[in-house]
Order: structure tokens, then sequence, then C-alpha cells
């Protein structure tokens, strides 16, 4: 059976001024992160909907219905204030429904959750991303630091595997690609919170794939990106790539 997936941020906007002597002009390009997922999801069990993050201000679901088209929701890149401030809040000061709330009704009803790492995922660069003490930070298996959480590895890290008997890493032995960066995060002290993955003793051993429970859903954090920078090249384009996160989303939807 298809699994439907929302891929929420993975997208920006850069603004470049470029001088060539006395003169100078300005040009504006369009980026997404995520085609390595896209390219590794297709034709899968999983149907992917890729919203990039100026859409999903006004375009994510304001009710439980626009939700329930969905099993499982990516959060990926993208800063608490892209939904909690559309237009019509940020410019015309009128009420509507808060999106984060809505978000851990969802998951408590039996939705799940990923929240994929990135300067703009759980608290970010400099503090910016905001999901630290959120409704959607209540459902993660781990917790935000209340300040810039990136822990930058320009030199590249081999992940550890701590639980490789779990579903979500199911067939990827062995030792993993290289990879950047994670955003480090604190691990909920609870029964249901399982850490399967993390960086070595001498990277701080930071958790790098957590899973929980929240009421009838399932939740999980992956610290690091969904592809570059933080991945390499490698890690894009290893065989496991496409496995891991059809096993994660696999475990976050095995309910429904």
């Amino acid at each position: 059976m298809t699994k439907k997936v929302l891929l929420v941020g993975e997208s920006w906007v850069s603004s470049a001024t470029h001088y060539k002597g006395f003169d100078q002009f300005g040009s504006v390009t369009f980026h997404l992160g995520a085609e390595p997922l896209v390219k590794a999801l297709k034709g899968s069990a999983f149907e992917l909907t890729y919203m990039p993050a100026h859409e999903a201000v006004e375009q994510f679901p304001f009710d439980m219905a626009g939700l329930d088209a969905y099993d499982a929701i990516i959060l990926s890149d993208i800063g608490a204030n892209s939904l909690l401030l559309p237009p019509a809040v940020w410019l015309h000061s009128k009420t509507v429904p808060n999106r984060l709330k809505l978000i851990k009704a969802w998951v408590e009803n039996g939705g799940g959750l990923l929240m994929v790492g990135g300067y703009f995922s759980f608290q970010g660069i400099d503090g910016k991303a905001r999901w630290r003490r959120t409704p959607v930070e209540d459902v993660l298996p781990v917790t935000c630091l209340p300040y810039d959480d990136r822990v930058e590895i320009p030199e590249g890290t081999t992940p550890v595997l701590v639980k490789s008997s779990h579903e979500t890493v199911a067939g990827l032995s062995g030792e993993w690609p290289l990879l950047l960066g994670v955003n480090e995060v604190e691990v909920r002290e609870r029964d249901d919170v399982e850490v399967i993955a993390r960086l070595p003793d001498e990277e701080g051993g930071h958790p790098l794939l957590v899973t929980g429970r929240f009421g009838k859903g399932r939740t999980a954090a992956w610290t690091s990106d969904i592809g570059p920078h933080w991945l390499s090249p490698a890690f894009c384009e290893w065989e496991g790539y496409g496995r891991l996160w059809k096993n994660i989303l696999g475990w976050l939807t095995e309910a429904k």
C-alpha cells in the first residue's frame, strides 16, 4: 500500500551582488535541497509531496483534515516562524489556527513525524529555527538546545550504529559514508525513546538517529542533513541512502 509523505522545507533563495570594476549587478537564485531524497523515493512505496519553505508559509494545512491526507510529515530545514507567521498574521494581524499545535495533535492521533537536521532545524543557526519549547518539540524524542546547536565537522566523521537490529537501519551494516555536521540535541529519558545511531566519542557522541512515540503516533529525529552540505556526496550516492530513508519512513508509518 502506498504511503503518502509530506516533505516541508529544504529550499532557499540566494541574493548576490557582483562587482566588476566600476560596475555592479545583482542576481537571485532559487535552490532545492532534497533532490537526493526525491530520487531515492521515486517509484517506491512512499508517495512524496515536496512543499518548499516559501510555499509552506501559506500552503501547509491549517486543519486536521489537511494533515490527515498524509501518513508521515518531514520537517527539514524550515524554522518555526514559517508556520507561525503566515501573511494573515504577520501582515494583517488576523488570527489563524496554530499549526504547531495542530502537528502535535496529529501525531498524538497516530501520525508519523520526522525532523531532519539543518541550519533551520531544531534550534538552528544563531538559535533562529526556534523549535525549542514548541508543541512540535513536545512530540520529538529529543529536546532542542536554547542556542545555536550546530556541530560542524569539516574533516568528516563516520556514524556509529548503536542498535543495528532496529528496523530503521535494517540492511545497513558496515561502515557508513562521511557526514560533515549535525544539530546537537538532548535525548529524552523515556522508555519509548531509542538512540539508533550517534557520532563517535571523539566527536562528542551526539545522537544522529533517535526514535520515539507520542500518543498513538511515532516520531524520529535525524540530526544531520537530508543532502549536502552536511551529507557528503558519497553519503548521498551510497546504496544505503535510499534504504535508510525508506526504513525510517516505514517505521514511522508502520501502524498506519
